[in-house]
């Protein structure tokens, strides 16, 4: 069975399933090599690139479906850290896609989606290609203008950025992103490639340990050329203490 034959054969399916009109778009944000990545499909019908989303089930919560979503498109599981950013609702931001097919098809009606994003350290998830993907890949921010995505997914992914900065000055960052031990240095580069730019490294040592959120290990980071940096870990009753109720000071 063809892509496109697969799609025509779920849709009644979905009519069945679904709620008409209603999808969720989760922007799954990574971090290595000192950059951000974000986490793909590449569709078999048409060979654009999508963000992991989906439907949402008559009977489902919508957190609930965005979690099962990302289960069953990408292999993400134990989602720790999800948040809702955003609603999507520009008039054939989903029709035009499914242009080949008729007007009774369930994924060429009007969709509105909501937008979530979470933060995911890439080497803890097992990736998995669903039955529409040809592929599931993490792919730099800095190579999303050369490729080409459906719909608005590359705008959804852009406010997810947007958000992402917004919060970091409120939300402590970092827990879901780096390795459990880990330098001042790598967590001063994770918000680097957040912010876009680059921060003053004793201000940011200054700021980021009055905030409370880290413990300092016993333990430095050995097989550098120069003094072996000191490892640290969150403290994660005051981490997510700070995820509730924001930082004190930034």
């Amino acid at each position: 069975m063809d892509s496109k034959e697969l799609i025509s054969q779920r849709s009644n399916e979905a009519k069945e399933i679904f709620l008409p009109n209603l999808s969720a778009d989760p922007v799954i944000f990574g971090f290595d090599q000192n950059e951000l990545k974000v986490l793909l499909l590449k569709m078999n019908y048409r060979k654009l690139w999508f963000l992991p989303g989906g439907y949402v089930k008559k009977e489902e919560d919508l957190d609930d479906a965005v979690v099962r979503i990302l289960r069953e498109r990408a292999g993400v599981n134990a989602v720790s850290y999800l948040e809702e950013f955003g609603v999507f609702g520009k008039k054939n931001r989903s029709e035009g896609y499914f242009e080949d097919f008729d007007e009774t098809l369930f994924h060429k009606q009007r969709f509105i989606t909501i937008g979530y994003y979470a933060l995911y350290n890439p080497s803890k998830i097992d990736l998995t290609v669903d039955e529409y993907s040809e592929s599931c890949e993490w792919i730099y921010l800095s190579q999303l203008p050369d490729i080409e995505m459906a719909m608005d997914h590359k705008e959804i992914v852009e406010k997810a950025l947007l958000t992402l900065r917004e919060k970091i000055s409120i939300k402590p960052i970092g827990i879901n992103l780096l390795p459990e031990k880990f330098t001042l240095s790598e967590l001063q580069k994770l918000y680097e490639a957040i912010l876009g730019k680059e921060l003053n490294r004793g201000n940011f040592y200054r700021k980021i340990k009055n905030l409370g959120i880290l413990k300092k290990l016993d333990e430095q980071r050995k097989g550098g050329a120069h003094k072996a940096p000191d490892l640290y870990s969150f403290d994660e009753e005051i981490y997510n203490k700070a995820l509730e109720n924001g930082l004190i000071s930034w």
